[in-house]
């Protein structure tokens, strides 16, 4: 009796151990120097202070260990609301990383392959055509041609369909997610399914509807139950509700002169439709419960989210030599992710490898499988430098900059 229950609190320490609290900082088992890792707070006052910026939250985890989690700065500037390390931010396109993940449970259940024509669960997408012009405006020879193959869901992924960035959607407001799928089949492919990287919304917005018809249940309840409950992300969702309203980042833009300004914002639609390309709205800790399961190749906290597989799959590069793929230099695209393929994408001493993903309204995070660490910024601004903005390659070379062992 006594080695059995010797045997199971040896157990139960050993599972404790793993357990990934993100709230909890620990950099010496992070392997990570403690005044290099403050530089980070102190950079991002600093911009703070210049005005390029309200506020920031950073977090940077390795061996599965949180080594900084930092909030400098205002998610009200206005109001005097200090940042907090539970504020929620508008993720723009990271909610691209989600998506997929949700396309992958069902990969994973072979309910979904990477390999399927669109066509075969969307039959409005079957015979769209092709503008053999592209993005030109030329009108001399542009006729409409076939497709060569129809898209896949791999294409979906890879931003290798064709679909244009925004396309016709059909006519707002939309009342459902399939009602906007259905009127991105009206338009024009700018290039032959594979063949080019166009950055497409209406490619993502797909893949959010190939989830509902694949399993039965909306797009925003499939991600809540089969991957926001299951990692603990009880903070992100679609729709904030009321009593969450006051942890909202406000979102700010640079104007004309560079002055720090409140961005204007559209008012709320009377139909809520989730939008799978960018609409999810979380939190520095949601997120890294999100990164950490990918490092852990699928699982967090004993339970398996996607297979090992899976992770691989979406965080490969997927692209080969396809030339102007992503937005920032020395990247191919893994599935939603871009991934540092040569030295070039070493700019940030990001390791050959690494996936990232950033969002339009300044987010942007990334994972490191030969360092084993990940990381993530989040602020709220419209322009200034996209993925390479200067707030976000100073937080990257800090980040790795403070690695000791």
């Amino acid at each position: 009796m006594k080695v059995a229950l010797a045997l199971l609190g040896w157990t139960l320490a050993a599972y404790s151990a793993e357990v990934f609290t993100p709230e909890k900082t620990d950099p010496a088992a992070a392997g990570m120097d403690p005044a290099r890792l403050a530089r980070i707070p102190a950079k991002m006052k600093a911009y703070v202070e210049r005005g390029t910026a309200a506020g920031f939250v950073t977090i940077v985890a390795r061996h599965g260990h949180v080594a900084s989690l930092e909030a400098v700065g205002y998610q009200d500037r206005e109001a005097g609301s200090p940042m907090r390390t539970d504020t929620i931010f508008r993720i723009a396109s990271m909610t691209k990383s989600l998506t997929v993940a949700g396309a992958m449970i069902l990969v994973d259940e072979a309910r979904l392959n990477l390999l399927d024509p669109v066509e075969q669960f969307l039959p409005e997408y079957k015979g769209i055509k092709v503008n053999p012009c592209g993005e030109s405006q030329a009108s001399q020879g542009c006729d409409p041609v076939n497709a060569t193959r129809p898209i896949t869901v791999l294409d979906l992924m890879t931003h290798t369909s064709g679909l244009p960035g925004q396309g016709a959607t059909g006519p707002e407001p939309f009342k459902s997610l399939a009602e906007r799928v259905n009127g991105g089949a009206r338009v024009l492919l700018l290039a032959q399914p594979g063949t080019k990287w166009i950055y497409s919304q209406i490619g993502y917005a797909i893949l959010g509807r190939l989830i509902e018809v694949c399993s039965g249940q909306s797009y925003e309840e499939f991600l809540a139950e089969h991957l926001f409950q299951p990692l603990g992300m009880k903070d992100t969702g679609f729709f904030l509700p009321a009593e969450k309203q006051s942890r909202q980042a406000v979102l700010y833009t640079l104007d004309a002169s560079g002055k720090l300004v409140r961005a204007s914002r559209p008012p709320e639609p009377a139909v809520k439709v989730p939008a799978p390309e960018g609409g999810a709205l979380t939190t520095v800790t949601d997120m890294a419960r999100f990164y950490q399961m990918l490092m852990n190749k699928g699982t967090l906290n004993g339970k398996r989210i996607l297979s090992a597989a899976a992770v691989e799959a979406m965080t490969t590069n997927q692209t080969g030599d396809l030339k102007n793929v992503e937005f920032s230099p020395g990247l191919g695209m893994g599935l939603s992710f871009g991934v540092v393929k040569d030295v070039v994408g070493t700019f940030r001493y990001q390791s050959i490898g690494t996936f990232s993903k950033g969002g339009a309204f300044r987010t942007y995070g990334w994972g490191d499988p030969v360092k084993d660490m990940f990381a993530i910024i989040l602020y709220q601004r419209t322009n200034g430098g996209g993925d390479t903005a200067p707030e976000t390659n100073a937080f990257s070379i800090l980040a790795n900059a403070a690695i000791e062992r």
